[in-house]
């Protein structure tokens, strides 16, 4: 990709970018006081942040692999479902990814 269409690219999203959010500004508060609306809002940062997570935790550039990173997003998810304190989450799944890694 050569330079100039790099920054075509860029200037473009940040146009884009600024034109959703000032639509964003211009909807009528009445049609986001609805109910349904705000549900669906309330899940659009956790579904982001879990697609992140994935994308982050199983993919490597094109291909996706199984290794230690997805042992730690296991052990993680198994503390959140146990209802574990904080502390086991900040050391459980380093723990366990950094001794899958080493079996590698």
């Amino acid at each position: 990709m050569s330079s100039l269409a790099m920054w075509i690219v860029l200037g473009s999203t940040g146009v884009l970018c600024f034109s959703i959010k000032l639509l964003g500004h211009l909807v009528p508060e009445p049609w986001l006081a609805n109910a349904r609306l705000q549900r669906i809002n309330a899940l659009i940062p956790i579904s982001l942040l879990s697609a992140l997570v994935v994308a982050q935790g199983v993919v490597v550039k094109t291909h996706v692999v199984i290794d230690h990173r997805l042992a730690g997003l296991g052990v993680a998810l198994a503390a959140l479902f146990a209802k574990a304190r904080s502390p086991s989450w900040w050391w459980a799944p380093p723990s366990l990814q950094r001794s899958f890694y080493h079996l590698h």
